[in-house]
């Protein structure tokens, strides 16, 4: 069969199917949580399942910022989650740099060590590292949680891999024109990483966004604590308010959406390109 002069095979009509079902199937609890987020909590578990309320309750939307201090717990989660993605962005980049287009003793070395650290659990050494902000009189602050996840082996290999499909003899000729590593780095190295920039952003975006245990082990404080800890104790206070709970499950899913969407066209490109060379 063709279609518009291409032709069209059973087998790539079911792999286009196969793929239309899954993309549908892990779109439905989103979905779900929509729905829900606009019915009374008695509504929300009825079955057949209402996907469009008759009467949405968009009253949700507002008391769920009254209920708890919703607005509080998104200013800490993005206070924490901006600052935590620029520091990667900055130490993953720099560090990145140097492995790849500068020569030093020991280099694959150290690297290979750094990037073994990936293979740790954080549950090894999450008791070290609760000791060891506690000593430096750290705990029960934000800036724990920024020294802490200011590094990561992970955006420093990924950064590494696509400046290793930069052309080296670029760094060569900024050298002969005068210019140090910093300005190679700078004005050379970052415009032209901007697909993997974006990968490393979105990742950490949405990790440290989403993070749970590490806010719910430092933080104790109700005017410290980040939304996923919030929404746990909303959870605990209204058990029962399944509307109320869903509406404020979408409000902290949309930031996540949003610097998911903004960077997309450049996600594909920059995973497609940190393997390129090793």
């Amino acid at each position: 069969m063709r279609i518009a002069g291409r032709k069209v095979t059973v087998r790539s009509v079911a792999i286009y199917a196969i793929v239309i079902a899954v993309t549908l199937i892990m779109l439905m609890p989103f979905a779900w949580m929509l729905s829900a987020s606009l019915k009374l909590s008695r509504d929300v578990f009825a079955f057949p399942i209402e996907w469009i309320p008759s009467e949405p309750q968009w009253q949700n939307y507002v008391d769920i910022w009254t209920k708890i201090p919703l607005a509080l717990f998104i200013y800490n989660t993005s206070k924490l989650t901006i600052i935590v993605t620029l520091l990667q962005l900055l130490t993953s980049s720099f560090a990145a740099y140097a492995f790849a287009k500068l020569n030093f003793p020991y280099k694959n070395t150290l690297f290979l060590g750094y990037i073994a650290t990936i293979a740790m659990p954080w549950q090894v050494y999450m008791v070290p590292q609760f000791l060891l902000m506690r000593e430096f009189g750290l705990n029960n602050t934000h800036l724990a949680l920024i020294c802490l996840q200011a590094f990561t082996a992970f955006g420093v290999f990924l950064m590494r891999q696509f400046y290793m499909s930069i052309p080296t003899e670029l760094c060569e000729a900024a050298r002969i024109d005068g210019m140090n590593e910093y300005q190679i780095w700078a004005r050379i190295m970052l415009p032209l990483s901007k697909p993997a920039l974006s990968t490393l952003t979105i990742f950490t975006f949405v990790t440290t966004w989403n993070d749970f245990l590490g806010p719910m082990i430092y933080l104790t404080k109700t005017e410290l604590k980040t939304v996923q800890i919030g929404l746990r104790m909303f959870i605990s206070q209204y058990s029962a308010e399944y509307g109320l709970i869903m509406a404020a499950s979408v409000v902290a899913l949309i930031p996540v959406l949003v610097v998911f969407l903004s960077l997309q066209r450049f996600f594909v490109e920059g995973i497609a390109s940190t393997g390129l060379k090793g």
